[in-house]
């Protein structure tokens, strides 16, 4: 099925391949979503100045959080994208943690720590509810910092935004991009 709307296409003019190259680390090709918004080229500045945030090192939250919380919203709103191709090694992530995130919750065995667990729920809570319960909260602000914590509202809010666009967009995912269900976990055995 074509976009909804076509992603910019090369040649682009000026204006676009500039917004490209700062929106695109080194010199890769840039994806389809990027040039999805460079359609829109006010859009695209802004969004970039607030991606350029959310992925940066001035994040409150670590490489592996982000990563949990990008992950699961992405994942939560059936939306396939390079995050886990890219940052899931990175962080340590295994395929038991990404066929969780993708399809499981966060009872799963994978999960070790209080904090991913944690990450889990409280991107689910947002998703499912467009809340998070009194007693989640109070688990959370025993885990994270008063920043961490609105920099994963916000980060759970950005992801479905994007996740949104893709999905509504009808963008076809990136070469190369696992889709989610590469990671259903295997079928338990029939008695």
């Amino acid at each position: 099925m074509p976009a909804r709307i076509a992603p910019a296409e090369a040649p682009h003019s000026s204006e676009v391949a500039a917004v490209l190259h700062r929106m695109m680390p080194g010199d890769e090709e840039p994806i389809a979503l990027f040039r999805l918004y460079a359609r829109n080229l006010p859009l695209a500045e802004a969004l970039h100045a607030w991606g350029s945030y959310q992925l940066s090192r001035q994040l409150s939250l670590g490489l592996r959080d982000r990563e949990i919380l990008i992950d699961r919203t992405c994942a939560r709103c059936g939306c396939e994208g390079v995050h886990i191709a890219r940052f899931a090694p990175r962080v340590g992530l295994t395929p038991a943690h990404i066929s969780s995130l993708t399809h499981g919750n966060s009872a799963d065995a994978c999960w070790t720590t209080d904090r991913d667990r944690l990450l889990l729920d409280a991107a689910d809570a947002l998703h499912t509810g467009h809340d998070i319960d009194d007693a989640l909260w109070e688990r959370l602000s025993a885990e994270f910092s008063p920043e961490q914590l609105l920099d994963l509202l916000m980060l759970c809010g950005w992801y479905h935004a994007i996740s949104f666009t893709a999905r509504a967009g009808r963008l076809t995912p990136e070469p190369g991009t696992p889709r989610l269900d590469d990671f259903l976990p295997p079928a338990a055995p029939k008695p």
